[in-house]
């Protein structure tokens, strides 16, 4: 985060906190949703900087031999020696969890209740939404994700599924509905002294920006949403877009320098996530 903005962060926390220590005893003091995102986000200790680079694995034999300040790594398959190599080597790690997925193959899986358990997610086998309705059920099962996360030393968390609202997911989960789960998921990860970033949900951009700090997105260019990032980039934000598909030469060509109008950072991956990446320098 620039020096500005984490300078208007600071004075508005500290306004938000006078108010509520300003002796009018049993008084209570309305606080905004900027203000509640800014007594939370200064804890974030580390923050990637704008258009840095990134490298991002869920599948194969991990490879640390990519050129990346940024390592994005499955949070559960992660070990806490490899998130300590990376820093030892001056790199930063992001903590990959579904917050929006029931995965079948996950430790704590048996945690949640069928209650909460939805439609299967059709482009992933063993993966069924989550009803984020649920906050008193979901929150420990991700806090303790969260905290998984911060004992295994990673700088941030990286939250996939928190667009369900506009899934199929077998709930009627309404924008508001996911928005209060969205602002809970960064409080929460805050409070660990991580950053984390939005992950995808374009339509959401203006409410979810004030809480989150970076974003990560799939398939922009193709699915034409990039543009909307802009209240990321404009604050000098790190916005990464994975794409999917295209020949080396149409993505170097082609999304690479209009991923670059937006000042966004763009990546070439398999859709099985392995180490195999392009970058718009290789």
């Amino acid at each position: 985060m620039h020096r500005s903005a984490r300078t208007s962060i600071f004075a508005l926390a500290a306004l938000v906190l006078s108010a509520c220590s300003g002796g009018q005893t049993g008084s209570s003091v309305p606080i905004t949703a900027e203000a509640r995102a800014a007594t939370v986000r200064h804890a974030a200790v580390w923050i990637p900087p704008a258009q840095s680079t990134f490298a991002i694995q869920y599948d194969g034999k991990l490879d640390l031999s990519i050129d990346a300040d940024t390592y994005d790594l499955d949070g559960f398959d992660t070990k806490a020696d490899t998130v300590s190599q990376l820093h030892q080597d001056n790199r930063h790690a992001v903590c990959y969890i579904s917050a929006g997925t029931w995965e079948n193959w996950r430790p704590d899986a048996k945690q949640f209740p069928k209650s909460v358990l939805g439609n299967p997610d059709g482009h992933w086998k063993g993966e069924r939404w989550l009803d984020v309705r649920q906050l008193s059920i979901l929150e420990p099962i991700m806090a303790a994700r969260f905290q998984m996360c911060a004992q295994k030393g990673f700088d941030a968390v990286d939250p996939d599924n928190i667009d369900g609202y506009e899934n199929k997911t077998g709930f009627k989960i309404t924008s508001q509905d996911q928005l209060a789960y969205d602002e809970w998921l960064a409080a929460e990860v805050h409070s660990l002294n991580m950053s984390i970033d939005q992950k995808n949900d374009n339509d959401q951009v203006k409410d979810l920006r004030p809480y989150f700090d970076f974003a990560v997105l799939e398939q922009c260019y193709q699915q034409k949403y990039c543009q909307q990032f802009t209240p990321y980039t404009d604050d000098n934000a790190l916005v990464v877009d994975i794409e999917y598909k295209g020949s080396k030469s149409q993505f170097i060509n082609d999304v690479c320098p209009a991923e670059a109008a937006y000042k966004e950072t763009a990546l070439r991956k398999h859709l099985n996530l392995n180490a195999w990446e392009i970058t718009c320098s290789s």
